[in-house]
């Protein structure tokens, strides 16, 4: 059942659209996480100097808390293009094939709720993300024959709310797991203010402490709150 009260984690279509506006584009913008911050940035910095992909991350940590933005910030790091999908939307081996033989050397594939991957696509990834080949069964049965196609090296970046029932074949594949934490109240304030200056909104000090008391250290909680005042405000 969805909830649909202001404190809800989940975004909606729409929700999702404000969100991407208000989303920091650099690990500098980035308010909050200051250790994983400094781990991210010590990858993007070392991958940059071999001249390779990033090594393959899982973020996981609550709903609302930036593993998306995050993806998309590594991706920009390393100037790569981020190729976003989902877990349930992988229903069939294939559809994990067709994104897989259509990426380019460097790109950042980012699957968010990884923990929700069908076996048989999930799979696929343990010689994709090793050995950088994908295997591809063609045919049925006693007639079925096995091609194995070179890939780009690429960088795998999942992320779970559940990271429990992640298996532990995938698991082992990545090469760094990052646990996201709930935020602080004063990094709440900063990220309240952030977004208010972006949207145009007047908000003074007891203001951004209401709304960050109120968003249970999650940043979407605190953006939907910041909304819905800047709604009742006009």
């Amino acid at each position: 059942m969805r909830e649909d009260g202001p404190l809800t984690t989940r975004p909606g279509p729409e929700e999702a659209a404000f969100e991407a506006g208000l989303r920091p584009t650099t690990l500098e913008e980035f308010i909050g996480q200051d250790e994983l911050k400094e781990r991210l940035s010590i990858l993007i910095e070392a991958a940059r100097g071999r001249g390779e992909p990033l090594d393959h991350v899982l973020f996981s940590g609550p709903p609302g808390l930036g593993k998306t933005t995050l993806a998309a910030i590594l991706a920009d790091g390393m100037g790569a293009q981020l190729r976003a999908t989902s877990g349930p939307v992988l229903e069939r081996a294939g559809d994990l094939a067709a994104i897989l033989s259509n990426l380019q050397a460097g790109d950042v594939m980012f699957i968010d709720e990884v923990h929700r991957l069908p076996r048989a696509v999930e799979e696929i990834l343990y010689t994709a993300m090793e050995d950088f080949q994908l295997d591809i069964v063609i045919g049925k049965g006693a007639g079925a024959n096995s091609i194995r196609l070179g890939l780009p090296p690429f960088t795998l970046i999942g992320a779970t709310t559940r990271v429990g029932r992640v298996s532990a074949p995938l698991r082992d594949r990545f090469g760094y797991l990052a646990r996201i934490d709930y935020y602080r109240p004063q990094e709440l304030e900063t990220i309240v203010g952030r977004s208010a200056r972006i949207l145009g909104i007047a908000i003074d000090d007891p203001g951004r402490r209401a709304i960050a008391q109120r968003s249970r250290g999650t940043p979407r909680i605190a953006n939907r709150l910041l909304r819905r005042v800047r709604d009742f405000a006009e």
